[in-house]
């Protein structure tokens, strides 16, 4: 993955890792379940913008480079690719 945004990915990934080390403390120290369900879902929120950053770029270039190539059979394998990615995520 050649990225120029690839720093700032890492660094939110870092920070969600952080979140989840922080996640399981708190479930080792007996805390309060909302409070753990608050940081859950604040991580889901992170990841989602993670995904969010990581489609955007697929679409910028993996998909419009095979789009500007006009190779068709390219064009199918990456809208296939990317359908079977979000019925997964059903």
């Amino acid at each position: 993955m050649d990225r120029p945004d690839k720093p700032q990915i890492l660094n939110r990934l870092n920070r969600v890792e952080g979140q989840v080390r922080g996640i399981a403390r708190m479930v080792e120290e007996d805390r309060y379940c909302i409070d753990v369900l608050t940081q859950l879902q604040a991580v889901k929120a992170a990841l989602g913008r993670v995904e969010s950053e990581l489609l955007k770029g697929h679409m910028a270039h993996c998909i419009e480079s095979a789009i500007v190539a006009g190779d068709a059979g390219e064009q199918r394998k990456k809208a296939a690719e990317l359908i079977q990615l979000l019925e997964r995520a059903r």
